[in-house]
């Protein structure tokens, strides 16, 4: 007789969810280059779902991601397996992370035979709630960039400048004018200077040519040159460019700055890091500053290769 770990669950309609909410990843995760996931209602509904599915023990669930739950608790037997013992079941990657195609299996199998609920969703009521709870609050948000990438420290080098003016008042001198070898508006130089004094530089940027002017940032990623290229899926440590008349032609675009990440709740609004900026100026109030912005015409996200 077939054991009901044999072959594939028994599948049903998506249990009905806003969106994705999340990648989750392990602690070990890190030795990969992935940054580990931090607590959240979404790791409860995976554990209740993982249990009801008969790879993880029925118990009072905490909210984190850990190791054992991911890859399995080293036991060898079926009911300890975790997320990665669904995954092998189903014939997905069994790397034990939660990613999209994870998160759809999780949301389509169904109790298994011989188990309390069976033919039930694996993913129930509670944790379905619980799902909602997490798009809400992280809204499909990316992980963090993985420690050590360009992306993560041209970010931290950006939010160690909030506050930073230029002075005099309205004079374009800046520290990053001067390391740039020219003055004048600096929103561009303010990207360049974080990217290659940030510790990982990458080689989409130089001091003193390329991009002191916006145009030539969209211009470039639009084609594809110096390892830039434009996304609808922007993450932490992108560059986001403005055009504040909505256009589509690249010479109109006039500011640009480092995405930090969605607001939470939102699946428009987003907050950047910005130089040259203020709540008066857009594109030249003097300062370096973290701006809440929507998405829509006339901006553009950008991806810079590690």
């Amino acid at each position: 007789m077939t054991e009901w770990w044999e072959s594939a669950y028994k599948g049903g309609p998506m249990v009905d969810v806003p969106g994705f909410p999340r990648p989750l990843y392990p602690p070990d995760a890190s030795e990969k280059g992935k940054q580990p996931s931090i607590d959240g209602p979404d790791v409860i509904a995976y554990k209740r779902t993982v249990s009801r599915a008969g790879r993880w023990p029925w118990q009072t669930f905490d909210d984190s991601f850990s190791n054992a739950f991911s890859h399995g608790d080293g036991t060898g037997n079926v009911g300890g397996s975790g997320v990665a013992g669904v995954q092998r079941q189903q014939k997905i990657d069994d790397s034990g992370w939660i990613g999209e195609a994870t998160f759809k299996t999780l949301r389509s199998i169904r109790v298994p035979e011989g188990s309390p609920h069976a033919g039930e969703m694996a993913m129930d009521a509670f944790a379905q709630s619980l799902i909602v709870d997490a798009w809400n609050e992280f809204h499909g948000s990316p992980a963090p960039p993985p420690a050590g990438s360009s992306a993560a420290a041209r970010l931290d080098k950006a939010r160690s400048q909030l506050g930073v003016k230029e002075s005099p008042p309205n004079s374009n001198q800046t520290k990053y004018c001067d390391w740039y070898g020219m003055t004048g508006p600096w929103c561009a130089m303010f990207n360049t200077w974080c990217d290659q004094l940030g510790g990982k530089p990458s080689k989409s940027f130089a001091a003193g040519s390329r991009y002191a002017y916006v145009p030539y940032l969209v211009a470039d990623a639009r084609n594809g040159r110096y390892g830039l290229s434009v996304t609808s899926s922007p993450k932490p440590g992108d560059i986001v460019c403005y055009d504040w008349q909505g256009g589509s032609s690249n010479e109109g675009f006039d500011h640009t700055g480092i995405f930090e990440g969605w607001v939470a709740g939102s699946n428009s609004q987003f907050t950047a890091i910005e130089g040259n900026t203020s709540i008066d100026s857009n594109s030249d109030g003097g300062e370096v500053m973290r701006r809440t912005r929507s998405k829509g015409a006339g901006v553009v996200f950008i991806r810079v290769a590690e």
